[in-house]
């Protein structure tokens, strides 16, 4: 189970269940089995706006300052672009804009960008894990 310990927030946080916990109650999944391979969009449905609320649920409750364009890759094909563009290896040039996603998961959404939005559960932890580090 991913924990995280964190003075700020008083011991043991379990960062997977605080994302579960915030995503079903924001787009009504209480009953809805969620991993951290669930995909945000593809299979939980979520749009524009409920990333938004996510943003700001998130920021609001761990404290923890939320860019919309990070958390949420927003930039991901601008920056293969960029690369391609300067001549640069893709994934180390990607990993530096996204220092919260490890190469290996970098290249999982390169392979399969085409399928649409590729933001994962396991996205969401690794940002709010990072930021909690870093405050």
């Amino acid at each position: 189970m991913i924990r995280m310990i964190h003075e700020q927030h008083g011991g043991n946080m379990d960062v997977l269940a605080e994302i579960k916990s915030i995503l079903a109650g924001l787009l009504d999944l209480e009953d809805r089995e969620m991993t951290p391979e669930t995909y945000l969009v593809q299979e939980l449905g979520a749009e524009s706006i409920d990333l938004l609320e996510l943003a700001v649920t998130i920021n609001s409750r761990l404290k923890i300052n939320v860019r919309d364009d990070e958390i949420f890759l927003t930039r991901f094909r601008l920056y293969l672009t960029e690369a391609k563009e300067q001549g640069k290896d893709t994934i180390p040039y990607v990993a530096g804009k996204y220092p919260f996603l490890t190469e290996d998961r970098i290249a999982e959404i390169i392979k399969h960008i085409h399928a649409g939005p590729q933001l994962k559960i396991k996205d969401l932890i690794s940002y709010v894990t990072y930021q909690l580090r870093r405050a």
